[in-house]
């Protein structure tokens, strides 16, 4: 509270006073009938508002023997005091106060004459100050991106407005990585409770507190005596027993956090049991440890996960330019430095920090930089999960990070099975510290920055202990002169941090007999030869994995024995044939021959009976697939895009394992082999076509998703869907595109996806199953009409991208989809039913309907290159940002198209209310794209919508049909592909609504 009566009365309210307006987190504006008659409290007022549409502080009123009416109107007494004081003033000064006195004149407050004591009236304002004071975040955390949707998710876990006799004590768990952000959501939450506690006691950086050298009744004693000096604020305090916490708290309701836990004796000490604590009592914990919470019987607990790509990109650019977003120029460098921090909040406000004040320039070294080097506050907080392994711990994180990141656990084991690592457990370990995670489809991911905590561990180690070698130079000194390192597992060599050409000698491999993993890679691109092998090098005699990036040699050295062989990849390599005649195979589980270019012939691959992937994208002068494929009964990935020559692919139809295929660009097929009945995925090109399809296409029950190709390329100005270093994406136009496609697709009766790409000579599409969800069609220049979509279709999704002769009843059938969550036509007209427009990238609208369809007209800037782009779109209420989400990922587009989607508002803190406006912003993550012009329609009904965004962020069609390695983690973060939604603090982009 401050005081005023102190402060001499002038012209201008004094600045001690503007700035205690500015600190308080609650303004309280009490009107009388002679409010109005001092301009010093008007003043005041004009500054209170100024702060509530500002930094969004909290105002009460009391209207204290005033009619409400009276303010907002400046009519009765209070009009008369008001005209008064307005006499000398200037008209500018007259407007501001009046329309101050409308606004707070608004804001629903207590009513003096409506209480019959006005003491209750009091005793009520003073709880309700309280409660608001108890749900807003202090001046130290306001400003952290996303903070609020953690305090809201942690405080439904607590449970406090539960009765407290009948709920007693209660432990909650706040866990994740190092970095993510435990402890300062833990401090924000003492901030807001602790007003709610008798005693509050913040327990910081518990981590190591077991290595005191203490026995654990000494060590015991001393975290309670810790516990107690600071719960009761003394100096000093002696206790002489381990049950002292029980007796001088078990009545009293306490907050207390223990933060960064790493060890059961310090809940044992501190926390033991919940009777420790008086009723009503929370015991908040923080760790990175999941196993620690189980072994002390803690199930309540928050993980917290990784910030969506908008939520990290703000984190960035407030610790890098102090404001929420890129400035003109820096857009790309904040996508590139986000990705290189892996969202990652720690990385992102220390590297942030470090960037502030750089121009361009700078950004681009500094990000080069980040690639391969990691901050030292970063590498502190970081490295501490890995120092607290155990060696064999310590080495299977190691063998993930250079090795096996985003492999499943079975691919892990496989590899590792003749080492002597526990991997089943030791991968629980890791998970349960938070070391790795798991995605959606079971894969083990690391991010990035722990990977280069794992460069720094091995560079920490003695040379001559190293069992995986990392550094370039000391890599190519070992190879070129053979020098003896036995002890070696695993080589992770970076080819384009190699500043010349490496001759790696005869005998490099030989004396390395316990190799298991060599890994030869080029991460940037560049498909020039820098290393070069002898034609009679020796080959390790028991790899695991061998991975090398343009291999310069026609063939693989006959040294080589593949009978340990779990993966083999050879992308852009020269080479023409693998081996000569039969292999022992039978523990290779894939093999990846990524733009192989020359390679004319595969091996016999019959032995490999254990097969589960086989890419083949680019191998351009291969004609054949050997039958031998067709008995590989675990294949489950055939991939065969743009192999231009490829002319006979064998039956695939007993392969029961089968799911996904891919022949894009394969130009000289003219039929589709007979395929399993398992099938989920197709990739075909439309010269097959040219037959019908196969008549196993009754069997094809589960095929969930299709994709037909012609001959122009869709992505002209972007290799994203290819690997970086394709150069020739697709084949040339040719006079062989068909005409029609079959009418069997209707057929396919689980589909729902369908994906029509560069179909130059289509005029139409054929009736559609009604179980389709997504249908895209990009770049079909001669396309003219749509079939009416079948009796019960839900379509949700139509893109139409550089389809630009689409008719105007195509146009209407697009538009008017009741169940559409998305639409992408080419126009620059919005449709007459939008009928709040606004030119530019913004519109606002009164917040009293809460469904509404959007138009938006997007348009790239001519003779620009443009790749994978957001659409973003921000909400403010009454000028206060309150939502911010990527709504879709657009597609390449060469001139001015529509967008179309629904959004609905909740009816949240009288968002809804008739007075309130809500400002909509769109924009694109690149400045080569704009939004130029913005419609909205009201829905008053229930059309429009089959569901509630909040069900599903994601449609199901993206769940299934995304690339096998587009997934996300267990967090909902996207490691790689495409964000095609992304969450504001738990809400759902569209309506806002809690996940």
């Amino acid at each position: 509270m401050f005081d005023d009566q102190a402060i001499e009365r002038s012209q201008i309210i004094a600045p001690a006073l503007t700035q205690a307006i500015r600190e308080s987190r609650i303004s309280i504006v009490v009107l009388s009938k002679n409010y109005a008659s001092s301009s010093w409290c008007l003043d005041e007022l004009l500054e209170i508002l100024k702060c509530k549409e500002d930094m969004g502080q909290i105002v009460m009123t009391i209207f204290y023997g005033v009619d409400p009416s009276h303010v907002r109107r400046q009519t009765g007494e209070f009009g008369i005091a008001f005209k008064e004081t307005c006499a000398h003033k200037t008209e500018e000064e007259k407007q501001r106060w009046s329309q101050a006195l409308t606004d707070v004149g608004n804001i629903a407050g207590e009513h003096f004459l409506k209480w019959d004591n006005e003491s209750n009236m009091i005793e009520k304002i003073a709880r309700d100050v309280s409660n608001k004071l108890n749900v807003t975040i202090s001046r130290g955390f306001e400003d952290m991106v996303g903070i609020e949707a953690h305090l809201e998710k942690m405080q439904s876990l607590l449970h406090l407005d539960d009765d407290d006799d009948k709920d007693g004590a209660m432990f909650v768990a706040i866990c994740g990585p190092a970095g993510i952000g435990k402890t300062t959501i833990a401090r924000a939450l003492h901030s807001r409770l602790s007003s709610n506690f008798k005693l509050t006691c913040f327990m910081e950086n518990l981590r190591g507190s077991c290595n005191s050298g203490l026995d654990e009744y000494g060590l015991k004693l001393c975290l309670q005596e810790k516990l107690l000096l600071k719960i009761f604020n003394q100096n000093s305090m002696r206790i002489c027993h381990i049950g002292t916490i029980q007796e001088r708290l078990c009545d009293q309701k306490v907050l207390i956090i223990l933060d960064d836990a790493d060890d059961l004796q310090q809940l044992e000490a501190l926390a033991d049991e919940t009777n420790w604590f008086g009723s009503g009592s929370r015991i908040i914990i923080t760790t990175e440890d999941q196993e620690l919470l189980e072994q002390h019987g803690i199930n309540n607990t928050y993980h917290v996960g990784f910030p969506t790509e908008i939520d990290a990109r703000q984190i960035l650019c407030r610790s890098a330019f102090k404001q929420s977003s890129a400035p003109h120029g820096f857009e790309n460098l904040v996508v590139r430095v986000t990705k290189l921090c892996s969202n990652l909040p720690l990385g992102l406000r220390v590297v942030g920090s470090s960037l502030r004040g750089k121009k361009e320039d700078d950004w681009e070294s500094i990000s080069h930089r980040l690639d391969n080097n990691l901050d030292r506050k970063i590498d502190g907080v970081l490295r501490v999960g890995y120092d607290s392994l155990l060696e064999n711990e310590q080495s299977l994180f190691l063998h993930i990070a250079f090795f096996f990141n985003y492999q499943d656990d079975d691919h892990i084991k496989a590899m590792l099975g003749d080492s002597n690592l526990d991997v089943t457990y030791g991968l629980k370990t890791l998970s349960y510290k938070s070391l790795i995670q798991k995605s959606t489809k079971g894969k083990v991911v690391m991010h990035k920055l722990l990977q280069q905590v794992a460069r720094h561990a091995v560079q920490r180690q003695k040379p001559w202990k190293r069992q995986i070698l990392t550094d370039a130079s000391e890599i190519c000194d070992v190879l070129e002169t053979n020098y003896a390192r036995t002890g070696v597992t695993g080589i992770s060599l970076d080819i384009s941090t190699i500043p010349n050409r490496v001759y790696i000698s005869a005998g490099g491999f030989k004396r390395m007999r316990n190799l298991r993993f060599l890994s030869i890679y080029e991460p940037r691109g560049d498909t020039n030869v820098r290393v070069h092998v002898p034609g009679d090098m020796d080959f390790p005699p028991c790899l695991r994995l061998l991975h090398w990036d343009i291999y310069p040699e026609k063939c693989l050295p006959h040294t080589l024995r593949p009978e340990h062989l779990v993966e083999l990849n050879l992308g852009n390599s020269k080479l023409e044939k693998l081996w000569q005649g039969t292999q022992p195979l039978t523990n290779l589980k894939k093999v990846v021959l990524l733009w192989s270019k020359n390679l004319k012939e595969l091996p016999d691959l019959s032995n490999a009976t254990n097969l589960e992937r086989l890419d083949l994208t680019g191998c351009q002068s291969l004609v054949e697939i050997p039958s031998a494929i067709g008995n590989l009964h675990k294949l489950e990935f055939l991939e065969m895009d743009l192999c231009i020559n490829l002319q006979v692919v064998p039956n695939l139809f007993y392969l029961a394992s089968l799911q996904r295929v891919r022949m894009l660009g394969c130009r000289k097929l003219r039929k589709i082999p007979h395929m399993s009945r398992n099938i989920t995925r197709l990739t075909i090109a439309d010269t097959m076509l040219e037959e019908e399809f196969p008549g196993s296409i009754s069997a094809w029950s589960r095929l969930r998703c299709l994709n037909i190709n012609g001959s122009v390329n869709p992505y002209p100005l972007s290799s994203e869907p290819f690997p970086p270093i394709m150069t020739e994406p697709f084949p040339e136009e040719s006079l062989e595109d068909v005409e029609n496609f079959p009418d069997c697709i209707k057929d396919l009766h689980g589909l729902i996806w369908l994906c029509v790409g560069g179909c130059p000579k289509i005029t139409s599409l054929p009736e559609l199953p009604p179980s389709l969800r997504t249908l895209k069609v990009e770049d079909c220049e001669s396309l003219e009409t749509l079939i009416s979509f079948p009796y019960g279709s839900q379509i949700e999704e139509l893109y139409f991208p550089n389809c630009f002769k689409l008719s105007e009843e195509a146009r209407k059938v697009i538009a008017q989809q009741p169940f559409l969550e998305i639409a992408c036509l080419p126009g620059w007209e919005i449709p007459a039913e939008f009928d709040h427009r606004a030119q530019g990238n913004s519109l606002t609208i009164t917040s009293s309907f809460c469904r509404l369809r959007v138009c938006l007209v997007v348009t790239p800037k001519p003779h620009t290159k443009v790749g994978i782009v957001d659409l973003l779109c921000s909400m403010s209420l009454n000028g206060c940002p309150i939502a911010e989400s990527i709504v879709t990922r657009l597609p390449y587009i060469r001139a001015e198209h529509l967008f179309i989607f629904p959004y609905e508002l909740l009816d949240k803190e009288g968002w809804l209310e008739q007075n309130n406006e809500i400002l909509f912003q769109f924009s694109t993550s690149s400045r080569n794209i704009d939004v130029i012009e913005c419609g909205v329609q009201i829905l008053t009904n229930k059309t429009g919508r089959k569901r509630s965004t909040c069900e599903t962020c994601e449609s199901v069609s993206e769940q299934v049909c995304k690339g096998d390695d587009d997934e996300s983690l267990s967090d909902g973060r996207y490691e790689q592909g495409p964000i095609y939604c992304s969450q504001n603090g738990g809400r759902c982009p569209q309506c806002f609504s809690k996940i």
